[in-house]
């Protein structure tokens, strides 16, 4: 018999219970197609169902093998499915299904995106998840020219492409990133980059700005008091777009707040994602589009498959830059 190696999780806990271990190779049913896995990605959302915590889908059901998005090459197909996917290189987000911490996943042929020869794994992997909420954040955002935008959280995987797309359609843009080295990243993709662990940031951001160019659109990920201290900044007319809470809670506001600021609050992810016109395939394609043409250029930080544990780990204490990817075969 066929073996892989999978991370097979038993019991919910933290990050010790992400265990490799040797597994049959699944075979495809109909519908699906096996892919030889290059690289996969890693979400906090893992770390929390990882913790027997219920994510959007529900609990985790065990044992489990985490991760819900590849890289990687097709090597079998499944019944009646077409053979020309055989031997081609491509991306999937598996959607509720897990499976993507191993050397083989089972992937949907109607979430399969082909890649092209020049793009790594790695960073395909960026795309299919992060960049479509990216996509769905801006489209909720309506950023242009005229715009002087705050991102929160920017070096991490969704704030880098917030940041490069803001950039990329004219805006202003201040990055706010957690330690010294986190904003010379938000730095060196182009925006101004501040430090929201030194007391006192949301004043630097306004003396940064001045008061003829005060903040119009924020990107919200962090949630809390760094996500309330956003929403304080923004400008009346203006809008705040949220799309997680990595502090643990969401930001405190009325409908008094709101009204009072006169600023148009939104949460782009979520249930208004998934009920998008056009469904959300549309943003993984583009987004992987955006990457083949030199658009987008996601970071990541990368661990061994083996070393899924510590991936976990450097992830939750906030020690990663960029999307985190498990690179499992031959990825670049």
């Amino acid at each position: 018999m066929t073996t892989m190696t999978a991370i097979v999780q038993r019991e919910y806990g933290g990050p010790e219970v992400l265990v490799p271990e040797s597994r049959l190779l699944p075979e495809p049913a109909s519908h699906q197609v096996r892919v030889a896995v290059e690289a996969a990605g890693v979400h906090l959302l893992d770390t929390v169902l990882r913790e027997g915590e219920s994510g959007p889908f529900g609990r985790a059901d065990l044992p489990m093998t985490p991760g819900r998005e590849v890289a990687g090459v097709v090597d079998a197909v499944g019944d009646d499915e077409d053979v020309a996917w055989l031997g081609r290189r491509v991306v999937a987000h598996l959607g509720q299904l897990s499976g993507g911490y191993a050397t083989h996943a089972l992937a949907p042929v109607s979430a399969l995106i082909p890649l092209a020869d020049h793009v790594a794994s790695a960073e395909a992997v960026a795309m299919v998840g992060t960049g479509r909420t990216a996509l769905g954040i801006l489209d909720e955002a309506g950023i242009g020219a005229d715009d002087t935008v705050l991102v929160t959280s920017a070096a991490g995987g969704l704030g880098v492409l917030l940041v490069q797309a803001a950039l990329g359609a004219g805006a202003t843009v201040v990055g706010v990133a957690g330690g010294p080295e986190k904003a010379a990243l938000v730095g060196e993709l182009g925006a101004h980059a501040v430090d929201y662990l030194e007391p006192g940031w949301p004043a630097k951001v306004a003396a940064l700005l001045g008061f003829d160019r005060p903040v119009t659109v924020a990107l919200d990920g962090v949630g809390g008091e760094v996500g309330r201290a956003a929403f304080d900044l923004v400008s009346p007319g203006g809008r705040l777009v949220m799309f997680g809470y990595t502090a643990g809670s969401v930001i405190e506001l009325t409908v008094q707040d709101v009204f009072d600021r006169g600023v148009a609050v939104t949460a782009a992810i979520g249930a208004r994602m998934f009920a998008r016109s056009g469904g959300i395939q549309s943003l993984a394609e583009e987004a992987v589009r955006r990457l083949e043409a030199g658009e987008w250029r996601p970071v990541t930080t990368r661990f061994d498959l083996a070393d899924a544990a510590a991936a976990h780990r450097a992830l939750a204490a906030r020690d990663t830059t960029g999307k985190v990817v498990l690179i499992v075969g031959r990825a670049s």
